[in-house]
């Protein structure tokens, strides 16, 4: 009976010695159970096919150790491939192509899905005029997909926002072709082609491509369309152009030969001004009356007598010829004494006719010979002048010659001078010599005596309201055989002394680049390094790009919402 007992005992002592190491491994065995609860149903799936391959269920500890059946390395390499799923599929989210082409006149910017064979492919075109860098507000557009000379298109005969197009074209078959925009607008109908474009069959392989022609950069600037489109903008192309020295000077504004005439005294007399807003800087018309010369009370060349004296001989001859040819009728005058009074009223006529025509009854009337304005008055109402004493000087104030002195250690390049850029000091506004239709006049062959400089004189039309006798800033350009990079001084932002341009990647993303300067002259700046040709760049609104970049609000990758 004992050894019954003690046989239970040791049979319940090794039972429950079995049941305590078995814990470890059941408590574990949910807990890994739990983890894969957690996990996605991707990861599931893999793990189950790992197990069901090696025939074994096999479990990794927290501490790094390894069960029966399963390696450390092919755990790794089950959690890569696992990832690199992951990341693959979220890598393709939201890709797009960003299409960029230009024309003379317009700029489109479009954002596009991958083009894939019988998918629908969204395409939203940004449109912009170049003259102004503003929004195509109406018209229609064709947007046409060509692969191998066949292809889809759609017209919108309106945007559905200023400047915004959004186009669906379904590519019907796989190559390499070009997209085209065919823009029918109030200026005419205008063509642009974004060439290379590549319909794929693979859809895996249209986002890859799409994925590496992405435009980034991590320090780019965004500076949307819609902002672009709201202020003064532009962008351009470097350009390589003859960029010689500069001469900085200033000119004196005068009017051109032709431009003014001087009005004279025809007789002596006292003035009577017609009117008594009669000063100088006053517009007048051809033939307009100004004031008078009057003669009256003086006892010589009384020019009021004379007037009287001109009108009775001409009623007087008048009347004798008239007599006479009613007599030369009848034969009872002579056709030599009617030839005579003939004379005699002919003469009378001009010379009362004269006096009619340029005097008043009291003087002399003195009339504007053109329209323009009174530049000079040398006289005052109830002056005594004599015959022959200049009374006005009237402008008309449509060509000016701009008269500048340079240094004599420019005279070598003098002849070289082509052009220049003209500044009213006070104003922001600068003309080139080809805007005012100008010429160069006269490049002196000598200096002046009083300040040894040499002379230089431009013609130029006056349609910007220049002053006759101001002073103007004048930056004359030679011409020289050296070619230089050079870029709009407006596209230059200065910080702490050093110069920087927003170097254009796509419409909508500009790169801060920084640059070294050479010479300049008032409206474009030689670029040293920094630059290559053709390279686009902002050329108004730089500094706003530049508080765009400093205020940080946008993602680069966040699209569009239209």
């Amino acid at each position: 009976m004992k050894q019954i007992i003690v046989i239970i005992i040791v049979a319940l002592i090794t039972s429950a010695c079995q049941n305590k190491k078995a814990e470890p491994i059941d408590a574990h065995t949910h807990e890994i159970s739990e983890g894969h609860n957690h996990d996605s149903d991707g990861r599931d799936e893999h793990s189950h096919e790992e197990n069901t391959d090696h025939g074994t269920e096999s479990h990794a500890h927290n501490d790094g150790t390894v069960h029966e059946g399963e390696s450390h390395e092919e755990l790794i390499e089950v959690e890569t491939g696992h990832n690199e799923e992951i990341d693959e599929g979220h890598s393709h989210e939201n890709v797009s192509l960003q299409l960029t082409s230009y024309n003379t006149g317009f700029e489109v910017f479009a954002e596009a899905t991958p083009f894939l064979v019988g998918k629908p492919s969204s395409i939203l075109a940004h449109i912009t005029h170049l003259e102004n860098f503003k929004p195509l507000e109406k018209g229609s557009v064709k947007a046409s997909l060509v692969i191998n000379g066949k292809g889809s298109s759609q017209i919108l005969e309106r945007p559905t926002r200023k400047g915004i197009y959004p186009f669906e074209l379904t590519p019907t078959t796989a190559g390499r072709g070009k997209l085209v925009f065919e823009i029918k607008s109030e200026k005419g109908i205008s063509q642009i082609f974004v060439e290379n474009i590549q319909v794929y069959t693979d859809e895996h392989d249209a986002l890859h491509e799409a994925e590496e022609k992405i435009i980034e950069n991590p320090n780019g600037v965004v500076f949307t369309k819609e902002q672009s489109w709201k202020i003064n903008f532009a962008t351009a192309t470097v350009q390589v152009e003859s960029f010689g020295q500069t001469i900085r000077t200033s000119a004196k504004v005068q009017s051109a030969p032709g431009d003014n005439k001087i009005v004279s005294a025809r007789s002596d007399g006292f003035i009577a001004f017609t009117k008594t807003n009669i000063t100088e800087g006053l517009e007048v018309s051809a033939g307009q009356l100004l004031f008078a010369v009057s003669g009256e009370g003086l006892a010589e060349n009384n020019l009021s007598v004379q007037f009287i004296e001109a009108k009775n001989n001409y009623t007087k001859t008048k009347a004798d010829f008239e007599r006479a040819s009613e007599l030369a009728k009848d034969k009872i005058v002579s056709q030599k004494d009617l030839l005579a009074a003939q004379n005699d009223f002919n003469n009378a006529k001009a010379v009362f006719e004269n006096l009619q025509k340029n005097f008043l009854p009291k003087g002399q009337n003195i009339k504007s010979p053109f329209s323009g304005f009174i530049k000079q008055l040398f006289v005052t109402d109830g002056q005594f002048v004599q015959a022959g004493e200049p009374l006005l000087l009237v402008s008309q104030n449509k060509s000016l010659l701009l008269k500048a002195d340079v240094q004599q250690k420019y005279a070598p390049i003098l002849p070289k001078i082509y052009s220049a850029i003209i500044t009213i000091p006070g104003s922001n506004q600068k003309y080139t010599l080809e805007e005012l239709n100008g010429s160069i006049q006269s490049i002196g062959q000598h200096v002046n005596s009083d300040n040894y400089l040499v002379p230089v004189t431009l013609k130029i039309n006056n349609t910007k309201n220049f002053i006759s006798g101001s002073i103007i800033d004048l930056v004359i350009k030679t011409k020289t055989n050296l070619q230089a990079l050079t870029v709009p001084n407006s596209a230059l932002v200065e910080e702490l002394g050093n110069y920087f341009v927003y170097n254009q990647l796509t419409p909508e993303l500009f790169e801060k680049t920084e640059v070294i300067i050479g010479n300049t002259n008032e409206l474009r700046t030689e670029i040293i390094s920094g630059l290559s040709e053709k390279t686009r760049v902002v050329t108004e609104g730089a500094v706003l790009v530049k508080l765009s970049q400093a205020s940080g609000a946008l993602d680069p990758h966040a699209g569009h919402v239209h």
